[in-house]
């Protein structure tokens, strides 16, 4: 038994604390199910988002990624910017490396994602509007998804597109593609992807719908609004990717109810449903390691509980599966400087108590038809 399990089962059994699960006997450390395993089992894909550096320079995290995850996310190498640093430029390295790790240990790969306004070249900014624009996105889509062709479970083909707060009625980001091709940019990029590679998944992904705090409540409304007007104009999307980055100190505004009422009206479009940068931050939790696993653990819990209780949820994938690598001890670090614990993994690879919790949340999960 782990340090970290041995903490996060003080003065309970792991049945008390995590109803429904078994695990290994303690005292002959058998090997527990992987996530992937667990998911499988109840018709789900469980992944995550490495860099393919990380892979490659720690054999620890690679052999955790390959054991634990059936579906591999590019994080953030076939962003545009990182992918095509001039013009006629492209670097498919880190990309041709994850989809071939994929490939090796049986895993789904995942694109993220064609079209995101941070991830606009600097270059680019030079492109006139209208028809030079169009030929940039055009050739941009069929480029990277062609390469990818038949390979990918899915793509974000456009990722977090919707501002309710621009003052806009129609709620979308102007973002560059915004400015030189208008609202239809939208269209645009999902026909092009669906003719580029139709076998794909077709994901439009966002964030901050989880919480039922005001801006929560605003993001959601303005989502369902712009999913169901998209689709009545004939965009051709499949499902909606929740982004998921949670925070233990606002764990009191997940209302399970008001989730799962979202997440069922998403449903009720036609639309499935992914979880796609899932990660718990415990920023702003006291410095105790015991007491932070065990919030962030607590939140996993619920967040997935509520999830997974939705038949149109399909997939599950955290930002990352090891604390060494999470980027919020950049984005956004704790006061004390203390590493972040978001994650199921430790920087040594071992199981903390969110792995115990994910693993009950798959293991209660309804099974998929």
């Amino acid at each position: 038994m782990t340090t970290d399990r041995r903490q996060f089962l003080v003065g309970a059994s792991a049945a008390a604390l995590i109803p429904g699960c078994v695990f290994a006997d303690p005292a002959t450390e058998a090997p527990l199910p992987p996530l992937r395993d667990r998911a499988a089992a109840k018709g789900l894909l469980f992944g995550a988002a490495p860099f393919s550096h990380h892979l490659k320079e720690n054999k620890a995290f690679a052999e955790t990624v390959a054991r634990e995850c059936n579906i591999l996310v590019s994080g953030g190498e076939l962003h545009m910017k990182v992918l095509r640093p001039t013009p006629h430029q492209y670097d498919f390295a880190g990309g041709d490396y994850l989809a071939n790790f994929a490939a090796q240990h049986d895993m789904q790969f995942r694109g993220h994602a064609l079209i995101w306004h941070w991830a606009w070249p600097e270059w680019a900014d030079e492109t006139p509007p209208g028809d030079a624009a169009y030929q940039l996105m055009a050739v941009h889509i069929k480029t990277l998804a062609g390469r990818y062709a038949g390979r990918m479970h899915s793509w974000d083909v456009v990722n977090e597109a919707i501002n309710p707060w621009n003052g806009r009625d129609d709620y979308l980001r102007e973002t560059p593609w915004f400015e030189k091709l208008g609202p239809e940019y939208v269209k645009i990029a999902f026909d092009e992807a669906a003719a580029i590679d139709p076998t794909a998944l077709r994901v439009y992904n966002d964030y901050a719908t989880e919480l039922s705090t005001p801006m929560g409540k605003t993001k959601r409304r303005a989502v369902l609004k712009v999913l169901e007007r998209w689709l009545a104009a004939g965009v051709k999307i499949q499902a909606f990717g929740g982004q998921s980055h949670l925070n233990q100190a606002n764990a009191e505004y997940f209302d399970a109810r008001d989730y799962a009422a979202f997440l069922r009206e998403v449903a009720d479009l036609g639309l499935k449903i992914l979880i796609t940068e899932l990660d718990v931050s415990d920023n702003a939790l006291p410095p105790d390691i015991s007491l932070r696993d065990r919030e962030v653990a607590l939140l996993y819990r619920r967040f997935l509980d509520t999830a997974l209780a939705e038949p149109a949820v399909i997939a599950v994938t955290t930002w990352g599966l090891s604390d060494q690598y999470t980027n919020l001890n950049w984005a956004t670090p704790r006061s004390d400087g203390l590493p972040l614990r978001p994650l199921p993994f430790d920087r040594n690879m071992e199981r903390k108590p969110a792995w115990y919790e994910m693993a009950a949340a798959f293991d209660r999960a309804p099974v998929r038809v």
